[in-house]
């Protein structure tokens, strides 16, 4: 009979131990740095257009138009930053790695595919399935 260590590593990734958790944080931290940074970019460079200098009302739409992505895109990256923010809370209490629906161990795979998740596969396959039945 397998031991659970060994069913983890058959179900691909086994446990996140220590020298895992402090990868998982320097992961995290860098995709909060460049997020923050590209922000902050974003408030210095993209954000201000001069409508003198757009020549018609077609280069003027496409300006605003193309404003418009950036911040929505920007507003996305802010609840990536929640999650993010969450997912390092979750290192330092000790409850990272766990899925939060079956409090089963998620994958050291699966982690390294979407550090912030909070739901194994199995949990996050089934959640996805009744979200597209009901749409």
């Amino acid at each position: 009979m397998a031991s659970s260590s060994e069913a983890a590593q058959r179900r691909g990734g086994g446990r996140v131990n220590q020298k895992d958790l402090k990868r998982f944080k320097k992961i995290l931290e860098e995709q909060k740095r460049a997020l923050l940074q590209q922000a902050r970019k974003t408030l210095t460079e993209e954000a201000a257009f001069d409508t003198d200098d757009l020549p018609d009302e077609i280069d003027l739409a496409s300006s605003e138009y193309t404003q418009s992505m950036v911040f929505r895109l920007r507003d996305r990256e802010k609840f990536l930053l929640k999650k993010i923010d969450d997912a390092m809370a979750r290192i330092e209490n000790g409850t990272f790695g766990i899925c939060e629906i079956c409090e089963e161990e998620i994958s050291v795979k699966r982690l390294e595919a979407r550090p912030v998740t909070t739901m194994c596969i199995r949990c996050k396959e089934e959640q996805e399935k009744q979200e597209k039945s009901y749409g």
